[in-house]
């Protein structure tokens, strides 16, 4: 029998990662969402009139894919842009159509963090104490 490799905590939390994402994105899929438009989605909501340059770094991406992702989102009617003219900053709104597929989006996903933490209690509490005191002092390649 070959020997085990040791345990990382890296790959471990990809692996969870992965395997949550896959069902978030089951999850939202009817109501044209991706983890990650969610995310952007639920970023415009929080601040009305983000630029794409601060919703990239909040998003941590690229300005190039973020107007990509929203071109997306403004074609499906969940985000409007009121400035959408050359030469001129946007102006991103989350539409009323937008609001309720993130209320919606919302109930899923808190029903979700319950089924998917229950096993877990442990880690979940964890990725609270991550989320409530996050890492002081370190940049993120040193972490």
């Amino acid at each position: 029998m070959p020997e085990r490799p040791p345990f990382s905590p890296v790959i471990a939390l990809l692996t969870v990662s992965s395997v949550w994402d896959a069902h978030l994105g089951a999850a939202l899929k009817d109501l044209g969402l991706t983890t990650r438009k969610y995310g952007l989605l639920a970023h415009i909501d929080a601040t009305p009139g983000i630029s794409f340059s601060e919703l990239a770094r909040r998003s941590q991406i690229t300005v190039q894919t973020a107007h990509t992702a929203v071109r997306t989102l403004v074609a499906d009617e969940l985000v409007r842009d009121d400035m959408s003219h050359a030469g001129s900053a946007s102006d991103l709104r989350v539409t009323k159509k937008g609001r309720r597929a993130l209320a919606e989006a919302e109930v899923r996903l808190a029903s979700l963090d319950e089924r998917l933490t229950a096993g877990v209690p442990t880690l979940a509490n964890a990725l609270q104490g991550l989320h409530e005191e996050p890492y002081a002092g370190t940049d993120a390649h040193s972490r």
